[in-house]
């Protein structure tokens, strides 16, 4: 086993706050050893802390990371995981598209109600 972490080493390396890092921990995805005061995390610890954030900037809920961490098993190749993993990547890619669509209706509704009203503006100050 290599150096453990000190949650501090942590927080700096992915830029995150110690309490982002107990959250994970009180949610059982962390489980570092004790030393005195101190919290050390291992390998695999960090392994997950990195995988859940990474989600996280994907758009997945903590529940979606923890379901495609649990499928990890090296001795499988890994293919179940990546697998689950494609699938939610093709959903939130289709659900950003419709978002994204959305935005864009509504958007164009925006500009009509504005050229509404300026020129609604402009005729009330032309008879004026």
């Amino acid at each position: 086993m290599s150096k453990p972490y000190r949650i501090s080493e942590l927080a700096s390396e992915f830029g995150i706050t110690t309490r982002t890092i107990r959250f994970y921990e009180e949610k059982g995805l962390l489980t570092p050893s004790r030393q005195a005061n101190s919290r050390l995390y291992s390998d695999s610890d960090r392994v997950i802390l990195k995988l859940i954030l990474r989600g996280k900037r994907l758009g997945f809920s903590l529940q979606e990371s923890c379901e495609i961490i649990a499928l990890y098993n090296p001795q499988q190749g890994n293919e179940k995981q990546l697998q689950v993993f494609l699938n939610k990547i093709q959903q939130k890619r289709q659900q950003l598209i419709q978002q994204q669509h959305d935005i864009e209706i509504m958007l164009q509704e925006l500009k009509n109600s504005e050229q509404q009203c300026l020129a609604y503006l402009a005729n009330k100050s032309n008879s004026a």
